[in-house]
């Protein structure tokens, strides 16, 4: 790099002037260097990127509410697209408000999280009933019968089993906050675009790869167990935000 690119924006910023008092031409100023702004860091950018996409999905990667919804409806393919659509488009508005800040607010204001705890719980309480319930009918479930669920409800469920999460908000805004606020501000986004990339790579794999285990779910059986198996992970979540 020459020294007149190494030149940052800050130090010619200020119009030169000629000894005699007229402005330097603009076109003198590119071609001295003087109106390249700082340039960001590829390497830098690169390893913050592939940071945020390893971060991420080891917030994303784990048995939940969310995973196990999205999981059931790419099995029974059932309105695919948009849950998945969903849940990526509410991860992008999580992962921006933390790394814009917004993680320190909720911190500021421990209400937020207590309601949504209590709702998160109630809400999961829920879910495991239901998932029971499927769980022990007489007939079980299969992947092409059973009454399918409106694309409504699909949505209204994952809305829920996204913003009534109280995990969802400590993971995206709080946890990848502060890990974003130690990358100075360009590489900062791109840490960002890193974990937005691994949410989509997550749920479109788990969404549409899902119907490749529906020779398996072709059983009832193989339903029970998948809805006893929520049925637990939803109970153990709730209690775990009843007692935190």
């Amino acid at each position: 790099m020459t020294a007149s690119r190494a030149r940052s924006w800050s130090s010619c910023r200020s119009i030169v002037r000629n000894p005699n008092g007229a402005s330097e031409s603009l076109a003198g100023l590119v071609l001295d260097g003087c109106l390249n702004f700082e340039t960001v860091n590829a390497s830098s950018a690169a390893l913050a990127a592939i940071s945020g996409l390893g971060f991420g999905l080891s917030l994303i990667v784990a048995i939940g509410a969310q995973n196990a919804f999205v999981l059931r409806q790419g099995i029974r393919r059932e309105h695919v697209l948009p849950v998945v659509t969903l849940c990526v488009g509410s991860d992008v508005i999580l992962m921006t408000l933390g790394v814009a800040g917004f993680g320190k607010i909720v911190n500021a204001a421990p209400m937020v999280m207590t309601v949504a705890k209590y709702a998160g719980a109630v809400f999961l309480l829920g879910y495991a009933f239901l998932a029971a319930k499927r769980a022990f009918a007489a007939s079980g479930l299969s992947a092409g019968g059973g009454a399918p669920l409106a694309l409504g409800a699909a949505i209204a469920t994952c809305l829920a089993v996204t913003w009534l999460n109280p995990h969802a908000y400590l993971d995206t805004v709080v946890l990848l906050g502060s890990f974003a606020s130690t990358y100075a501000t360009p590489d900062r986004w791109f840490l960002t675009a890193g974990a937005i990339a691994g949410s989509l790579i997550w749920f479109v794999s788990l969404g549409f790869g899902a119907r490749l285990l529906a020779p398996v779910f072709a059983k009832p059986t193989a339903w029970r167990v998948l809805d006893s198996v929520i049925a637990v992970v939803m109970t153990g979540l709730a209690v775990g935000l009843l007692v935190s």
